[in-house]
């Protein structure tokens, strides 16, 4: 029988390069998609792979054309990628790569942008939640999947050491979280619109402002605040898992990665739940 056609490679690879100037950071992720077209075909019809080049291999050479090019753009960067495949390896004849953009959009405090906040684009969607007996309603508004990061200004160290524990300490870390939040209402506020508004900018001005020594008080310090912002909320509620933006190893191939590469992964999260309400 003929083989017809062909291919192989690596999917969702995930990346991001981060470049800093100063406060000044700019963030660049993809989902990439590097599928090989060549003379691989003994691998199939031979069993013999030794014109085949690993996957992995495939994912480290995207990692290592990110540390090497931080900011290129996403045209330039899988550009990039290709001519690293097409040079290196004889036996490959075209280059497929398909990449998915996520999108951060630089978040304004205080009417000025800020260096190191970001809100994801085309970000989450609006919740209201009503519970209605004869006796009364209890009325509540929110957030679903509200994603945001900061790239700096956030750690998580002290927490316990056994022989489990592997994480080491971290002082200077991205931040990310897809959020859920719910905060349920004492009274109706003049505006819902406007009072919900308060609370989202009140949420991302703590997060973005303050050194986070974790989530948990992130998530405190930022319910504070939207409570003592809009008097008309009761309690607000959180869940915020972790989206991990782990720095890559690229000490194989005798490079640095001084906080430029990493690998985003949201696949497990840590999940960090509490409700903070009014005391008296």
């Amino acid at each position: 029988m003929a083989l017809t056609a062909s291919r192989y490679g690596k999917d969702r690879v995930r990346v991001l390069r981060l470049t800093r100037s100063g406060d000044h950071h700019v963030p660049r992720e993809l989902t990439l998609s590097v599928i090989l077209t060549g003379r691989f075909e003994d691998a199939w019809t031979q069993g013999d792979n030794r014109a085949c080049i690993a996957t992995d291999s495939v994912k480290n050479i995207v990692n290592v054309t990110a540390v090497k090019n931080p900011s290129l753009n996403a045209e330039a960067f899988v550009a990039a990628v290709a001519q690293v495949l097409l040079a290196t390896y004889p036996q490959v004849e075209a280059v497929a790569i398909e990449a998915e953009e996520t999108r951060w959009l630089r978040h304004v405090i205080a009417g000025i942008p800020h260096g190191h906040t970001f809100t994801r684009d085309g970000n989450g969607f609006g919740f209201v939640g009503l519970h209605a007996d004869r006796s009364g309603s209890i009325l509540s508004s929110g957030l679903r999947g509200y994603t945001f990061m900061k790239t700096t200004q956030s750690g998580w160290t002290g927490f316990v050491a056994d022989g489990y524990r592997t994480l080491p300490d971290a002082t200077d870390r991205i931040a990310a979280t897809s959020m859920d939040a719910t905060w349920t209402w004492s009274s109706a506020p003049a505006d819902h619109e406007v009072a919900n508004a308060r609370i989202l900018s009140t949420l991302l001005t703590v997060f973005g402002t303050s050194y986070s020594r974790g989530v948990q008080d992130s998530m405190y310090r930022m319910g504070e605040a939207a409570l003592e912002a809009v008097p008309e909320v009761a309690e607000i509620a959180f869940v915020m898992p972790n989206k991990h933006y782990v720095p890559i190893d690229l000490s194989p191939f005798g490079l640095d990665n001084p906080g430029t590469v990493f690998l985003p992964t949201d696949e497990p999260s840590g999940r960090i739940e509490a409700t903070i309400g009014r005391t008296g």
